[in-house]
């Protein structure tokens, strides 16, 4: 019998929010108050051949995608992913193969995690905010020391072992100004993979409900199709932006693969260190705590009534305002996290980033939709 396809990301978090930097914008440190009565954080070996065995189970794919995030997930220890990938090894079924990832600051890469990175086909993805000036605002160690060097070493090393990561860059109010500085830098740098994500911190007290450092819409937009532009012009083809990948998509009427521009959710949820499993990792609380793997299987929470009300909440609260816009499709209100503002109307549930992801889908769409009239002209 064919098992229905299941579409699911689980954000593992081996050691938890426990990480080496001190990031002024990360959302996870606080995390740590959800165990209060714990001062270690790693998976104990019980828990991961749990984890590894249902995750395998759910997975109806022929290949299986585990992705290890954190806090810092080399944190865990190389000993810790030997053991991954031994379980992984003795418990996948005949005919299907595995594949990890891990999302890391890229400080703790040295030559042993190289090799064994580039070894056992890990995908990598290290976060950079930019050149040095950018990225050693907000990215900075427990200390407030910058951490830019060692990322760039890390990331050096890794090209040097035939490994070369996805960059993720988070957009903030310091480095949107600067688009083509922070495109032009990834491209001497020799990424390939590059993710832009928007910084929304939401705070009381303020006219826009976001902190200071949180990006403006409408520069997000600018920033995006600035880049949109140089890239059309240069660098299609070689160097892949997930959002304007995410964009293109539409051309060729398929469905988006980023979580935040799906007309639903709750594809991408979080076992944590225990084996508490939540809903998403931006939602990682006591309201959606679904439970944990040591009593009930990850098919049962992915499969739960709650985790298909959270994912279905996206749509159900889209403000109209969202479901008559010209770009709906490619946005679908994003993430509801940063659904934080109202509509001219009044309206609740209107996404922070609106005025630039309107921006930014209206000045991509007639490249796009050149690209869908030629698809469709060559009988596609």
């Amino acid at each position: 019998m064919t098992k229905m396809p299941r579409e699911f990301q689980i954000f593992a978090k081996p050691v938890g929010s426990a990480c080496n930097l001190s990031c002024r914008y990360c959302y996870y440190p606080g995390k740590k108050s959800l165990y209060p009565d714990k001062d270690h954080f790693l998976m104990t070996d019980y828990i991961l051949e749990k984890y590894v065995v249902q995750h395998i189970k759910a997975s109806t794919e022929t290949i299986i995608n585990f992705s290890w995030h954190g806090g810092e997930p080399l944190l865990a220890g190389i000993e810790f992913y030997r053991k991954v990938l031994r379980l992984q090894s003795f418990h996948k079924p005949d005919g299907k193969s595995v594949l990890n990832g891990i999302q890391t600051n890229g400080t703790l890469i040295d030559e042993e995690w190289c090799s064994f990175l580039s070894e056992n086909n890990f995908i990598i993805g290290i976060s950079i905010d930019g050149p040095p000036e950018f990225h050693n605002i907000f990215r900075t160690s427990k200390d407030f020391s910058p951490s830019w060097h060692q990322v760039i070493s890390g990331f050096q090393l890794l090209k040097k072992h035939g490994v070369i990561p996805e960059v993720l860059c988070v957009v903030n109010a310091e480095n949107v100004s600067h688009p083509l500085i922070i495109y032009n830098f990834f491209k001497q740098l020799g990424a390939k993979y590059i993710t832009f994500l928007p910084l929304v911190e939401p705070e009381a007290g303020t006219t826009s409900g976001v902190s200071r450092n949180s990006v403006p819409a409408e520069e997000f937009g600018y920033f995006l199709s600035t880049i949109f532009d140089e890239w059309v012009e240069k660098d299609i083809g070689d160097i892949k932006i997930q959002i304007f990948e995410e964009a293109a998509r539409s051309a060729f009427n398929q469905e988006h693969t980023l979580c935040i521009f799906k007309s639903n959710c709750g594809g991408v949820p979080v076992v944590e260190h225990n084996g508490d499993f939540f809903s998403c990792d931006h939602y990682v609380n006591k309201d959606h705590l679904l439970g944990n793997i040591m009593d009930h299987s990850l098919t049962y929470f992915l499969d739960s009534e709650r985790q298909k009300v959270f994912g279905m909440n996206k749509s159900i609260s889209l403000p109209e305002y969202c479901i008559e816009c010209e770009v709906r499709s490619m946005c679908n209100g994003e993430c509801p996290k940063n659904r934080i503002i109202l509509t001219h109307d009044g309206e609740t549930g209107l996404n922070y980033l609106c005025k630039g992801y309107k921006y930014f889908f209206n000045h991509c769409r007639p490249f796009i939709e050149a690209i869908s009239d030629a698809w469709k002209n060559n009988g596609g």
